[in-house]
């Protein structure tokens, strides 16, 4: 059973930028690739971006593309994510995921969720 904590949501003006951070408790963290996703109000939960296990392979949402980036330290059991140039409608509860192989866009290809941290975004 791999748990995921995340960590570094808050308020944010637009422009500004956060960094997410999510821990896994698993020690054979580097066996998994691992996801950010979000769901905003009244909207279904979206991917956001993805980083292949070596952390070698990275890909995101178009609409994130450019201004956030996935990242991992295994030696840390940790993945990153560095959101730039925030907009309003990145506002969402952002959540971690891991899968025990290859890298996944669809989240139902996830096994394991952290329990998320709100991101907002203020115009």
């Amino acid at each position: 059973q791999v748990q995921l904590v995340e960590s570094g949501g808050g308020l944010v003006q637009a422009g500004g930028s956060l960094r997410l951070s999510c821990a896994a408790s698993e020690r054979t963290f580097s066996l998994y690739a691992m996801g950010w996703f979000r769901q905003a109000p009244g909207r279904e939960r979206e991917f956001v971006a993805g980083i292949s296990r070596s952390g070698g392979f990275t890909y995101y949402a178009d609409s994130v593309k450019g201004r956030f980036t996935i990242s991992r330290d295994n030696a840390k059991n940790t993945v990153y994510l560095q959101m730039n140039s925030l907009k309003p409608e990145d506002t969402a509860v952002y959540y971690c995921a891991a899968r025990p192989s290859g890298a996944a866009v669809d989240g139902s290809q996830y096994d394991y969720w952290g329990q998320g941290t709100q991101v907002t975004v203020s115009s």
